[in-house]
């Protein structure tokens, strides 16, 4: 069992979360016999377009262990009725409890100079959710930029993007 990139695995115990989860569509690494998956659709336009997982999530059903693959830091938070906004590629997976949705991030401002992007995942509901601080796209960005001359000075807006222009002339 390898995930396809650096990262950590994290066991769930489908029967202690209910019985199926809702996950990005690489996250899934393995499951014990008897486990079933199959794809979910976003039925929302804006959440498949803009949500940074598209329009296919995975659906992973079962009683036993599942194996999922995620970077950096894992978190995994139970939502009581509550609205958690993150950035669309630090979903790992989700209890089918759990709304799923895309909002923007802000006003044009901090969309443009936030660093964050234009668009935030809203996880509504009462359920289970895995989140993960650095997803791949994440982690390919860092390290395409130290490979730059000069490596990487941190910069996660517009303007340092803007920034690093100038100052490699």
């Amino acid at each position: 069992m390898a995930a396809p990139y650096p990262g950590k695995i994290l066991p769930i115990n489908l029967a202690a979360a209910g019985g199926q989860l809702i996950a990005q569509k690489d996250a899934f690494l393995c499951a014990a016999s008897g486990t079933k998956l199959d794809i979910v659709f976003n039925r929302k336009f804006g959440t498949g377009l803009f949500g940074g997982e598209g329009f296919i999530l995975q659906s992973i059903s079962g009683d036993g262990l599942a194996f999922m693959h995620a970077g950096g830091t894992i978190v995994e938070k139970q939502l009581q009725g509550e609205t958690l906004r993150v950035d669309t590629g630090c979903i790992v997976a989700f209890q089918p409890s759990i709304q799923y949705s895309i909002e923007r991030a802000g006003n044009l401002k901090s969309m443009v100079f936030g660093g964050e992007g234009l668009f935030l995942a809203t996880l509504t509901g009462v359920g289970r959710v895995w989140l993960q601080s650095m997803p791949f796209n994440r982690l390919a960005d860092r390290v395409v930029a130290n490979l730059r001359p000069g490596g990487s000075q941190g910069e996660g807006s517009v303007i340092g993007g803007i920034q690093s222009v100038f100052e490699r002339r």
